[in-house]
């Protein structure tokens, strides 16, 4: 039997309910690769939220981005951010991901997130935020710069990745980290977790030579 397709158009989505609204457009790009952002506000109050929003910049000079939600509301991870210029990237492996989830609870400015989902500090010499102690792959961030989208006031931070902790099992001989051995968790839309596998590691791909396997996993 033939299966069905859903089509929406722009005018349909002003009218869905928000819950199903929110999880659609979510969860349509795709798996994203979910990370806790620890931050310290000017007065040393400890923060922690979890994103799914973080994106390659570039390597030399070494920069990841990160998309914030309009500030119309107090957003204390990027309050901190801008009153410090510290922020860390902490990966959320499949043991702390229950504990990631609760840490998008909107707490009360104060409550250290941290305690409230049951995770540890952890502070390196250089960067004034704080990481998450239980995760494998941490990084710590300097505050560059960031753009306003205009079309809905969205944020995009940009960072200068300046402290780099990963676990010595976890980087291969080229330089890349296996995420399968870190058991990381991805994020489908806003509350689904999931698992990550290897298919495979690809030549680099050049328009007149074939594509190999590198090595099957």
């Amino acid at each position: 039997m033939e299966s069905k397709n859903s089509v929406y158009r722009t005018e349909d989505f002003s009218g869905m309910e928000q819950r199903f609204r929110t999880q659609l457009i979510n969860s349509m790009p795709g798996i994203k690769a979910l990370n806790l952002v620890g931050t310290r506000s000017a007065e040393g109050e400890e923060n922690l939220a979890v994103f799914n929003s973080i994106f390659h910049v570039g390597a030399n000079p070494p920069y990841l981005g990160m998309v914030i939600r309009p500030d119309s509301v107090d957003r204390h991870t990027w309050q901190n951010i801008q009153a410090t210029g510290s922020y860390t990237l902490n990966s959320v492996g499949e043991g702390i991901y229950r504990q990631a989830h609760q840490a998008s609870a909107r707490y009360e400015r104060g409550i250290s997130e941290f305690e409230a989902v049951g995770l540890d500090t952890q502070y390196r010499d250089g960067v004034t935020a704080p990481f998450v102690a239980e995760s494998a792959i941490k990084i710590g961030l300097e505050l560059q710069g960031f753009h306003r989208v205009e079309c809905n006031g969205t944020l995009i931070v940009i960072g200068k990745v300046v402290y780099v902790e990963i676990e010595d099992a976890l980087i291969t001989n080229d330089g890349s980290v296996d995420l399968v051995k870190a058991k990381s968790v991805g994020s489908i839309g806003v509350d689904g977790y999931v698992g990550v596998n290897w298919l495979s590691r690809l030549s680099y791909a050049k328009p007149d030579r074939e594509t190999v396997t590198l090595s099957a996993k």
